[in-house]
Order: C-alpha cells, then structure tokens, then sequence
C-alpha cells in the first residue's frame, strides 16, 4: 500500500470512530505533513482520496472539512406490511430487452450485470486453456460427466475449508455457471405451481429460474443491512406453504448488504423449524470488503437443507462459466438432472481453472480488485450523493460491484434508463428487481468499469436527467 493510501485510511478510520465530527475542520495540509511526518505532496494525495470517497470537502479559503453526509443506507420501497399474496412472474422480457441495449448500443455500462474482465486474470487462464487443449486431441466424454473435474472439486473445497466452511468435496456439483446451480437447486426441491420466498428487491436471476419453472414467487421485506426479515417470512410461513426460499445473504445484488451471522443463523433456524430448504447464491462471496470472507448459510446448516450455489465467473473469468452447486441433502438428484438437462460441463475451462488455483496467485488478485472496487464504490457513491437531485440516496455496499439507488419519487427509472440511453449510457432500472413494480424510483449502478473523465461526465449527465424528471417527470411509463 502506498504511503498516500495508508493515510487515508487512517483518517478515514479516524472519521468513522468519530474522532472527527461531521462538518468539523481537520489539519490543513502543512499541518498534517508535520504531524505524520510525510511530505506535503503525500497529505496532497490522501486528501484527494478522501475528498473522492466523499470523506472530505474542501471550502474556499477555510480548509478541508469533514463533510456531513445524508443518512446512511437506502430506505427501500419493500412493503410496510406482510403480504401472503403470491405473484407470477415475467420480468425476462424487460431484462432482455435492457441488456441487448447495453450491448447494441456500446454505451457506457452503468447498467451492466458483469464485472469489468480487464482486472481479471482470463489471459493467464487462457494459457492454461491452451496448453491443455495442445496436449489431449481428444476427449473422452465419460471425463466430463457429473459431478465434475475431481481436481478443480478439490480446490473448491479446499478454499471453503481454508475460510472455516466445512465441505465435504463428495457434495460437490460443477455447473456451467452459477445460473445453471441456481435452476438445478430450485428444480431439486419445488415444482411447477409451488410458491417461492424471495428478497425484495431480489436478483433479476432468481425471478428467472422461478418463471422458467412456473413457479410463483412472494416476495419478502428485505432491510438494507440486515437482510431478508426472518420475522416477516416467519409470519408468510404460517399463512401458507412456502417450497423453497431463494437469497443472497452476502453482497445482495442489488443492495450490496453482508447479512449479519445472527440473522444468518435465524435464517436457517427458522427454515429449518418448517424443513424448508433455503437456496443460497453466494457468487460474490470473494468480492468482501472486509478484512475476512464472510459466513455463509451454509456454516449454520445442521439438516443439509441448504443448497450452496457459486461460480468463478464475478472473480477469475466470466468467459468459461464455471459454477457449483453444494446441495445438501439434495446432492443426488441435483447430479442428476445435471446429467439429464445439460450432461456435462466442459473438461477443458474445469483443469484450466485448476490449474490457476493451484498454481496462481487467486489471493493476490483477489486482494486488488477488491482494493479497486472498494475505491470506486467511494467515488462512485460521492459523485451520485453531489450531482443527484435532492432527496436522492444510495446503499453502503459492503463487497461486489453494484450500487442501488434511490430517486426522488417523481423519477420513474424507465423513462431514465430510455433518456440515458439515448445519450449514450445505460442504468438497470428498478422495475426488473421485483415482480410487483415495487421499486420503479430506483436504479442499480454498476461501478467495476475503470473510473474515467468520461465516465464521471456519464455520471453527471445521468445526474442531471434524474433531476429534470425530478422536477417533470411522470410515473408509470415501463418497456
């Protein structure tokens, strides 16, 4: 860490503990450069740092102030009150019709679901991919068939076990993609017709694995710190049958939330009280901010009824899809229609991957692109909190890459998300988080791309459109 960095966040550090108060002016530069013992140049730096994270605000002719923020989180639109209602879901038309928008018309990806390749180590990888490719002519399908690749099922488990998360690798499923794990574990445990407990807002994936099966969803108050209320699915639970639960307890796209471990354990508690089985998606799961990788459901399963989805795909390489499942109880029949709705995930991406994580420095990439997302959460935040119109307010990402917004109520995010891209730049608007339309004034931003002069122009200009429909805009106008 550079000189500069580190005393950033010792400031920062100093801030958060309350050391120095909102709106409370701090040393100026040379009195700094004095007190640390470094240059001026280095405090000139770390200043920068601050003021880009929105720590600090610097006044004209009086200094660099703390700066006094709005509340911190986002107050979600999730219902006041429980609902028992269950809906149906179609939200894959309005999901696809935005992401051949991003693709078509090369704007800047605010609204992507996909993590920026370029801090990735897919070349590497594709080295790995080669040299075995040049070694092997051939296949024998047999190798390819469920559950997966013995060696990369061993790194798997390894890491897991590396981070106090007991696995037996023999529970192990390798998928194509985490999408693949996710529909396999819900196909596993429900059927078409039954009712799905999800997170509001929930990730667009979940509500398509529910639609493609038939399903129905019910959608869950989901507080944005804590997570999905126990307490309100515990009172959905007693009013009618639930199959299946879906959720992200850490990094929740798009809320960005890491789920407290007591809320975790009541969670699984509770499910487990009504031997309902819970579907985990975990695919951000090495994308904290923190100092250690977070608790999953997992590590409060006693009756293997949760059912652990991931992949490599938001860390090491989008490009192979390469996910996992780790389905409890329900490990055989998961194998099993593996083998019958896809047969097998390719050899070549599984050894490839392997070999990276055996060989390769997975931590050490990891380490700086959560350094780098973590950075551009900060500016990312900052600039929407400085060029928004008022009444605007953001989430406090804890790991990943999104960050949700809330907009004056005036905004609807359709009638954004169509007059951003006609200026080239692109959102994911509210209405594709839910089957209800209960977050139409909000949007998911995507801030893994590199922070450039075009993209914080981007920023502002989106900025600007959420304030004229701020002040003229009418609801209700969807794709």
């Amino acid at each position: 860490m550079k000189l500069y960095e580190k005393l950033a966040d010792e400031i920062e550090e100093a801030v958060r503990r309350g050391v120095f108060a909102a709106g409370e002016k701090i040393a100026s530069v040379r009195q700094a450069s004095q007190q640390h013992g470094v240059s001026i140049k280095t405090v000139l730096h770390a200043y920068a740092i601050l003021e880009s994270r929105g720590v600090l605000e610097t006044r004209p002719q009086s200094g660099y102030f703390v700066r006094t923020k709005p509340p911190a989180g986002v107050a979600h639109a999730a219902p006041k009150r429980v609902s028992a209602t269950a809906s149906e879901v179609d939200v894959s038309r309005l999901v696809l019709s935005t992401l051949r928008s991003i693709r078509a018309h090369d704007a800047v990806p605010f609204g992507s679901p996909y993590p920026d390749p370029e801090p990735f180590p897919w070349r590497r990888i594709n080295q790995y991919a080669n040299a075995i490719a040049r070694r092997h002519s051939s296949w024998n399908l047999i190798d390819d068939l469920p559950p997966g690749n013995p060696e990369l099922i061993r790194q798997i488990a390894r890491r897991y076990a590396e981070n106090g998360v007991p696995v037996n690798p023999e529970e192990v499923v390798i998928t194509v993609g985490a999408t693949e794990a996710i529909n396999l574990s819900l196909q596993a445990v429900a059927k078409p017709g039954d009712t799905v407990a999800v997170e509001s807002p929930t990730y667009y994936a979940m509500l398509h694995a529910i639609e493609r099966l038939g399903m129905r969803a019910i959608e869950v108050p989901t507080h944005p710190v804590d997570g999905i209320d126990v307490e309100a699915l515990a009172q959905i639970i007693a009013k009618r049958k639930i199959a299946a639960c879906m959720v992200m307890p850490n990094f929740q796209n798009p809320l960005g939330f890491q789920m407290p471990d007591d809320r975790k354990r009541a969670l699984v508690d509770l499910l487990t009280e009504h031997d309902i089985p819970v579907i985990e998606n975990d695919v951000y799961q090495e994308l904290y901010y923190g100092d250690t990788r977070p608790t999953t459901l997992k590590n409060f399963d006693t009756k293997g009824l949760v059912l652990h989805c991931a992949s490599f795909s938001k860390s090491l390489t989008a490009s192979y899809r390469i996910g996992w499942a780790m389905p409890g109880r329900y490990r055989a029949q998961v194998e099993k229609l593996k083998f019958l709705n896809t047969l097998t995930t390719p050899s070549v991406p599984q050894i490839a991957i392997a070999d990276y994580l055996r060989q390769d420095g997975y931590d050490r990439h990891l380490r700086r692109v959560r350094r780098l997302y973590r950075q551009q959460a900060r500016i990312m935040t900052a600039l929407v909190e400085r060029f928004f119109p008022a009444g605007t307010r953001t989430s406090a990402p804890q790991g990943g890459y999104v960050l949700w917004v809330e907009l004056p109520e005036r905004v609807d995010s359709m009638r954004l998300y169509r007059a951003a891209l006609d200026c080239g730049i692109t959102v994911g608007p509210g209405y594709m988080f839910s089957t209800r339309n209960a977050f139409s004034h909000y949007i998911r931003l995507n801030y893994s791309y590199p922070w450039t002069a075009q993209s914080e122009a981007a920023l502002r200009r989106l900025g600007a459109l959420a304030g004229e429909l701020a002040a003229h805009g009418e609801k209700g106008d969807r794709i």
